[in-house]
């Protein structure tokens, strides 16, 4: 009966539905955990520009039961927002923003010190050091109100700078497996070789994982959606929250890519709606038709260099670190477009030939993030799937000591769920993932052959040679020479020899212009294809 009718908070839906957040299963909660407060360090450390330094430890504290400590350098939080920031949901400096950056919905840290105080009753203890001023309480969350609680506050002056939160975790549990805390701290370090991460495991095992390069990434520019990629709701909501005075105003200060000249070629379509009214006068049914206008029209292109991929150079310093492959492919892909105005760009590399192991074939990552879970979901497993693995010499992709790495950067990752480890099958990313891999294998298949090349040379000299001594000795004996016998058999060494080099340097040439009249084909194909990609906006420059 309506008697029953109550309004809920957003912290009550995610504790009945923790799941959604990536809390389903023990081993899998404990790396949740990790991760979403690694990622917290690792976005407030490139956003102050300083090198990363990330100490986490982990202790055992019964069935099930462990303390985490988590530490960084990255200039803390001030006390303003600090229990906003730790202790309620949806509260933060990402979700409203149009950027790159690895969280994106204000959920992760608080989810954690919620997971905490649900299976263990404790609140976590916070340490805060902003500007010289150093904050220490206990934080939990009133479930009820998604509002923070806090204790025991004190406030010093010192010179720690970053943030340590201490919480105590019930049913979680630490495994060394390839869905494990180790083996996600491994591939974060590899996505982002900028950063130094100590790990203290349960046994007390200390892992170092130094960093790769001494730079702090370029911190990713903050832009504006574009309008291709706007629906008639986004713009009724965006009308009712701005300051400008008009719509036209309000579409040319609010949107990317919309000038005073597109302004008025939309006024020229809709005549019908007048542009000098403020935008709190725009329906559903004006929007609707702004929206069908826009996409009429034609426009520049969202921008791209907005976008901060973690590199080639760096990429190849990292896998080359973590696991000491023979080899290295990587793709070189230029930004593409998805939903019409998102902009996103595919990294991909794929080592071949390591010895140091790799428990995931596949190592995905959105923003620099691993995505260790749901990876039959995801639509970068897809890609990798799909490929004809036999059609570049890997014919046992399971089997064979190959690693592909993808990287998906982007303003919006589209994820799947809450829990953000698994990208949505979107038709156009899976494509471009596609085209990235086959551009990177090409290379390893040459690597192979190369392979399979010198094994094919090295088996023609053996067969040539192995009669070699019974020849000599023959010949010798035959000419009545048995002191010739060493001198016919280097004679014939070397006869061995020439005529393998001759075949062989006959074999390089031909090779050489396959590869130049392969090049050609390839800069013909990719001609087109970039001149394609492009169809749907207009040259720079109105």
């Amino acid at each position: 009966s309506f008697s029953q009718f109550k309004e809920h908070s957003v912290a009550e839906f995610f504790k009945k539905n923790k799941q959604m957040l990536g809390f389903s299963g023990k081993v899998r909660s404990l790396t949740t955990i990790v991760h979403e407060f690694t990622s917290n360090s690792l976005d407030a450390g490139e956003e102050v520009g300083i090198l990363p330094e990330i100490f986490i430890q982990l202790e055992e504290e019964g069935d099930d039961k462990y303390k985490i400590a988590v530490q960084d350098n990255c200039g803390g939080i001030p006390e303003k927002y600090l229990g906003k920031a730790l202790g309620q949901l949806l509260a933060g400096t990402k979700f409203h923003r149009y950027v790159q950056q690895r969280g994106q919905q204000g959920i992760g840290a608080s989810g954690c010190i919620m997971y905490s105080q649900i299976t263990t009753g404790k609140p976590a203890w916070v340490r805060s050091g902003y500007k010289n001023v150093i904050i220490e309480c206990n934080i939990g969350i009133d479930v009820s109100k998604n509002t923070p609680v806090i204790t025991n506050l004190t406030k010093t002056m010192g010179e720690f700078s970053g943030l340590r939160i201490e919480a105590h975790l019930g049913d979680v549990r630490y495994e060394n497996s390839g869905y494990g805390v180790y083996e996600y701290l491994k591939q974060t370090v590899l996505a982002n070789p900028h950063a130094q991460i100590e790990f203290i495991a349960p046994d007390a095992q200390r892992y170092m994982f130094p960093r790769a390069v001494d730079v702090v990434p370029k911190p990713p520019i903050e832009t504006k959606p574009h309008i291709l990629g706007v629906t008639a709701n986004d713009l009724v909501e965006f009308s009712r929250r701005i300051k400008e005075s008009r719509i036209s105003a309000f579409l040319a200060e609010e949107f990317s890519r919309v000038s005073s000249n597109k302004v008025k070629e939309l006024q020229e379509l809709l005549p019908d709606i007048d542009f000098s009214q403020p935008p709190t006068s725009l329906n559903w049914d004006t929007a609707e038709k702004l929206i069908k206008a826009v996409h009429t029209l034609k426009w520049i292109a969202p921008a791209t260099d907005i976008l901060r991929p973690i590199g080639k150079e760096n990429v190849a310093r990292a896998l080359q670190n973590i696991l000491n492959p023979q080899f290295i492919a990587q793709s070189d892909r230029s930004p593409q477009i998805f939903h019409g105005g998102i902009p996103y760009q595919v990294e991909v590399a794929i080592a071949y030939g390591f010895t140091n192991g790799a428990h995931n074939r596949i190592m995905r990552f959105a923003n620099r993030v691993p995505l260790l879970f749901d990876a039959g979901a995801c639509g970068l497993t897809e890609a990798v799937k799909t490929i004809e693995w036999k059609r570049y010499r890997i014919d046992d992709f399971e089997n064979m000591p190959i690693a592909v790495f993808v990287n998906f950067v982007s303003v919006h990752v589209p994820y799947t769920s809450a829990g953000k480890q698994a990208i949505a099958l979107e038709e156009e990313i899976i494509a471009e993932v596609r085209n990235a891999i086959m551009e990177a294998a090409r290379p390893v298949k040459g690597y192979l052959n190369g392979i399979v090349h010198l094994q094919e040379r090295s088996s023609r000299r053996k067969v040539f040679l192995r009669y070699v001594a019974q020849l000599a000795g023959d010949m010798s004996e035959l000419a009545d020479m048995p002191k010739k016998k060493e001198a016919i058999k280097k004679g014939l060494v070397d006869l061995v020899e020439h005529r393998v080099g001759l075949i062989e340097e006959a074999e390089d040439a031909e090779a050489e212009t396959a590869k130049e009249a392969n090049a050609a084909n390839g800069a013909v194909a990719n001609g087109q294809e970039n001149g394609n990609g492009k169809k749907d906006f207009e040259e720079k420059g109105e």
